[in-house]
């Protein structure tokens, strides 16, 4: 029998003591800030290694930056065999756009370096602007990326200064909506699938409207049928037992 983890199961298991991540399931867990994805299999392997006393190959359905938070599926056992399935399913995000400033990495891991007029930018214009990029589009991945480049990894040599040319790519976004929360700051909503840059959105969006962007916060709320209101803390699933 295969032990799904949810809210639900965990209190199933803390109840009943039968949860056993060992035999093979899924976690839905919220990303904390500043962790890669790989810290966070890290851990929960850490965590199952010190349960069993025995290594568990463990992965994760689809990366989220360190910057960004929110749902990551962590896979274990013969449940690894479905990341695939559930990266190609359609992710939802949430967060904001941050208007006027151009940051290399399209987010705030890297610093300002150019900045535009914002005072034009009128309510009307973010919301037909939002018409281009809904359907098939074609986006350009950001320099600071895990996309391998002739080989390497190209946020390794982007962070050494080493211009990349970056190729574009093919990518489906059902749905945008924003909403203005002030003069510079834009709240947003996208329903993407899989492959889609949502910095690479943030930049983009900034250069139609005459200006720039970059992408202030990022939450992935959501993949395919699991939502992040069903994850859980990294600290709280050790803390309480995997």
């Amino acid at each position: 029998m295969v032990f799904i983890l949810s809210i639900f199961a965990l209190f199933m298991a803390m109840k009943f003591n039968e949860l056993d991540l060992s035999i093979g399931g899924y976690l839905l867990v919220d990303k904390p800030y500043n962790w890669t994805s790989f810290d966070v299999v890290g851990r929960v392997r850490w965590a199952l290694r010190k349960k069993y006393g025995h290594k568990f190959k463990v992965g994760h359905a689809g990366t989220l930056d360190p910057l960004a938070t929110g749902l990551l599926i962590i896979c274990s056992g013969p449940f690894t065999k479905k990341i695939f399935e559930y990266q190609d399913m359609e992710k939802e995000y949430t967060g904001v756009f941050t208007l006027g400033g151009f940051r290399p990495s399209f987010d705030k891991e890297t610093d300002i370096t150019e900045t535009f007029p914002t005072n034009h930018i009128t309510d009307e214009m973010l919301q037909e602007a939002t018409k281009q990029f809904i359907g098939n589009i074609e986006q350009i991945p950001p320099a600071h990326s895990a996309i391998k480049v002739d080989g390497k990894r190209a946020y390794e040599s982007a962070r050494k200064g080493v211009e990349i040319e970056m190729k574009p790519r093919q990518v489906v976004i059902k749905t945008m909506e924003v909403k203005r929360l002030d003069e510079v700051n834009v709240a947003f909503k996208v329903v993407c699938e899989k492959g889609t840059y949502i910095r690479s959105l943030a930049r983009d969006f900034g250069t139609a409207l005459g200006s720039a962007a970059y992408l202030d916060s990022l939450v992935r709320t959501r993949i395919g049928p699991y939502e992040l209101k069903d994850a859980i803390n990294v600290d709280d699933l050790i803390d309480e037992r995997l």
